[in-house]
């Protein structure tokens, strides 16, 4: 009987495993696949503060912050990070294990007793069990290996919290230098688009112009064509530069995660002027080196690899285990169906202790490869320090040399229009100025935008942070007027202190 039922119960088992077999290979039906889309643009939207003004730069700084999906995920790895720190601490209490169960035999156990020296039975067979009978333990253990193990591997948790915030800092400052290129690029976008729309028009129509006074002879041939040549390579910069326009406030919208076909007007002001660039550099490469994402993050490794060594080195040595418990029998033959015990056991693998050696070189190795990789990143920051100064210099040269050019191609407009109503070749000639001058426009916005995105390097070189700690709890304005303070705080005391030391 005992058998049919153990037959019975193999048999139900290998029926529910392939039951659950079939079902974990079953693959998604179309209509869960769209179900699980709808799910996920909703996600990715969520709880989004509506835009009811036209966004300034620093709003949509705080905007790329709170919605960003890189630094929400960033976000989401250090609070796992945190939560695996708390597993891992109760991993050094003792185990207490609570257990139950009954056995059942199919026969009696039991046994006899065999002399030794003439090998004759001296008992007839006996059982001291039943053959059903229930167990129930409680049992505490603790080892100090367990300890010491469990303890080093909180340590290591700890560290990867804090290398997941760095790796979150580093999220932040990417983000925000990203939103300073495409910020000013869309507020250029704005201000050109519909200039150049005019432009174009007006230069196809210069373009037709042209043909025409060529085939009525009212121009020489060869001035006339040096004309179309003009207006079509204007055309073609034109063209090229609002596609660039377009692409700017897409990747800026982007940036601040707005749904897919978001109409939204950037802030119509005055630029901030480019600061000066009276730097101090060595300076500002002490500031990289004490602030960079990246230093902090292999800083940090650094301990983890040690605390790796540190319990492998605790794996040597003996440990000892400590063990109490209570414990019950409904085994009618026992004499005492409840009782409690207590061990302490030392073990040691003698054996273990060949590897020191080689564990204690690993360890200094270890420590020797993480000096120098933090070293290696060391010089990476220095020189990225000294780059993205020299190459603020040029920007902010390559802007005033901008601006220069569209105030005289603004004047020479002035003048081609002034003289536009003289004869057929001044009309020309006033088209292919004003298309010169709106490049010139664009150029002078590209060259500001460049010059915002070296500062915006130079931020990202020295690793400021620039918001508080907690994004999720404050809203767009909130966050806004974080950015805006620290930024020009830290503009005005680092240039001043960077002016009273050279």
């Amino acid at each position: 009987m005992l058998a049919i039922r153990a037959n019975v119960l193999v048999l139900a088992i290998l029926g529910l495993s392939a039951c659950s077999t079939s079902q974990l290979t079953s693959p998604y039906t179309h209509d869960e696949i769209l179900q699980r889309i709808e799910q996920d643009r909703k996600m990715m939207y969520a709880d989004q503060e509506p835009i009811t003004h036209p966004v300034t730069f620093y709003e949509a700084s705080a905007r790329a912050l709170k919605y960003n999906l890189d630094y929400r995920l960033k976000l989401m790895e250090s609070a796992l990070s945190r939560n695996l720190v708390d597993v891992t601490r109760h991993e050094m209490l003792p185990r207490l294990i609570a257990s139950a169960g009954y056995t059942d035999r199919s026969n009696d156990s039991g046994g006899t007793s065999v002399g030794i020296e003439d090998g004759e039975v001296s008992l007839r067979p006996s059982t001291s069990e039943q053959r059903y009978h229930r167990l129930a333990d409680l049992e505490l253990s603790w080892s100090t290996l367990d300890f010491v193990v469990a303890y080093e591997r909180s340590q290591q948790k700890m560290d990867q919290v804090l290398m997941a915030e760095e790796r979150r800092r580093k999220v932040v400052q990417n983000v925000l230098q990203d939103v300073r290129n495409a910020y000013w690029r869309a507020v250029g976008a704005q201000r050109l688009i519909a200039s150049v729309d005019d432009l174009l028009m007006r230069v196809r129509t210069g373009l037709d112009n042209a043909r025409e006074a060529e085939r009525r002879g009212l121009l020489p041939r060869q001035e006339a064509l040096a004309y179309q040549r003009a207006l079509l390579d204007a055309v073609s910069l034109l063209s090229t530069r609002r596609q660039d326009l377009e692409l700017a406030r897409a990747e800026l919208a982007a940036l601040m995660s707005l749904p897919p076909g978001t109409d939204f007007l950037v802030a119509d002001e005055n630029p901030p002027p480019i600061p000066l660039p009276n730097m101090n550099v060595p300076g500002l490469e002490q500031l990289a080196l004490q602030n960079r994402p990246e230093i902090m993050e292999e800083w940090y490794r650094k301990r983890v690899t040690e605390n790796d060594i540190r319990i492998a080195k605790a794996e040597l040595w003996p440990h000892i285990s400590f063990n109490a418990g209570t414990h019950y029998d409904s085994n009618e033959y026992l004499y005492n169906n409840t009782w409690s015990s207590v061990g302490v056991r030392v073990s040691w693998n003698l054996l273990s202790l060949l590897k020191a050696p080689a564990l204690q070189a690993a360890g200094e190795n270890q420590n020797k490869v993480a000096d120098l990789r933090r070293l290696a990143l060391s010089m990476a920051v220095l020189t990225q320090v000294r780059v993205a100064a020299q190459r603020y210099y040029l920007a902010r040269e390559q802007y005033q040399f901008a601006d220069q050019s569209t105030q005289v191609d603004g004047r020479l407009r002035d003048y081609a229009e002034a003289s536009a109503s003289i004869s057929a070749d001044s009309k020309l000639e006033f088209i292919r100025a004003d298309a010169r001058w709106l490049l010139s426009q664009y150029q002078r916005y590209a060259a500001y935008s460049d010059a915002q995105a070296a500062w915006g390097r130079l931020y990202n070189s020295i690793g400021l942070d620039v918001m508080p700690d907690v994004i999720a709890s404050h809203d767009v304005a909130t966050l806004a007027a974080e950015i805006q303070k620290t930024m020009t705080d830290w503009e005005r005391t680092t240039l001043l202190a960077q002016s009273e030391t050279k």
